[in-house]
């Protein structure tokens, strides 16, 4: 509970992950603080600081917990065991057309494994992985980080979509270039495909009309399909809809554009065998895709 507290920086954060009220965090604090004669936290200072004392108390307590996770897992994998639960932060459009059936197959293989799956922003993922408020996180175009181990699954290839009675839905192919000017529907500023798409169009001296941004792939198709406007989005999440043919596919002529996808993981941490039998499954279902 103090690691979980020293590394999300809040007792609210804290006490939600040990299923706990903020106030029993802090009586807990306070236990640890009688226990060590010592001050483990500023308390004088609005942000949250750990005394030197806390960051020694810190440092020694999460070898203690990697010690005996290492442990709990070691014997588990001697008797053969996969078991526990699995924490999963997903973004919507990975938790919704690429997560389920590699979901159901681990646990057709695993069935006395638990596994909670939370759908969030790209943002939130990575926050809840370094506050391990998750064990693993699934997003798109993985960002760079040191406190972070990224494992590469699956490309999902960008396409454009438009409402069937739309003018560009007679075209199989169509370049960049026709787009300028068009209604478009966009994800939200801070989403990373959104960067990526800004991206793709500023280098082709693309300028779309943004009419409606939303922070999940559901609802920009769901606009497409009222025609308010078109959009460019991973072609993986649009299969159910194209074969209904309530939206139209068209291919982009100016290359071939693709979303990276990728498993999280806090560095360091000490993987149980139901974690590592989990990410070796997406791993080997991604490689058969390719």
């Amino acid at each position: 509970m103090f690691c979980d507290l020293a590394e999300t920086e809040s007792f609210t954060k804290a006490a939600q992950i040990n299923e706990i009220t903020q106030s029993a965090v802090s009586q807990q604090i306070g236990s640890l603080e009688k226990q060590f004669k010592s001050l483990l936290i500023e308390r004088s200072k609005k942000k949250f600081r750990l005394t030197r004392e806390g960051q020694v108390l810190y440092e020694y307590s999460k070898q203690i917990i990697q010690t005996y996770d290492s442990l709990h897992n070691k014997l588990q994998e001697i008797k053969d065991i996969v078991s526990g639960t699995i924490r999963i932060a997903t973004i919507y459009s990975i938790g919704l057309h690429d997560l389920p059936p590699f979901i159901k197959r681990f646990l057709k293989s695993y069935p006395t494994v638990n596994v909670h799956v939370e759908y969030r922003r790209s943002n939130q993922v990575y926050e809840d992985v370094l506050g391990n408020v998750v064990d693993v996180g699934l997003v798109a175009y993985p960002a760079k980080d040191n406190k972070l181990e990224v494992v590469p699954l699956r490309r999902d290839k960008l396409v454009l979509i438009c409402h069937p009675q739309h003018p560009l839905a007679k075209c199989k192919t169509i370049q960049l270039k026709e787009l300028v000017g068009q209604k478009f529907i966009g994800f939200e500023p801070d989403i990373p495909t959104r960067k990526a798409i800004d991206k793709i169009l500023k280098d082709q001296n693309v300028m779309v009309q943004h009419v409606m941004e939303f922070d999940n792939i559901e609802t920009v198709k769901r606009a497409v399909e009222i025609d308010a406007g078109i959009s460019i989005v991973p072609q993986g999440t649009i299969v159910q809809e194209v074969a209904k043919q309530t939206l139209i596919e068209v291919e982009l002529a100016d290359g071939e554009f693709y979303r990276p996808l990728a498993a999280i993981y806090k560095k360091n941490k000490v993987l149980s065998p139901a974690m590592k039998q989990f990410l070796a499954i997406l791993k080997g279902e991604t490689a058969a895709a390719k």
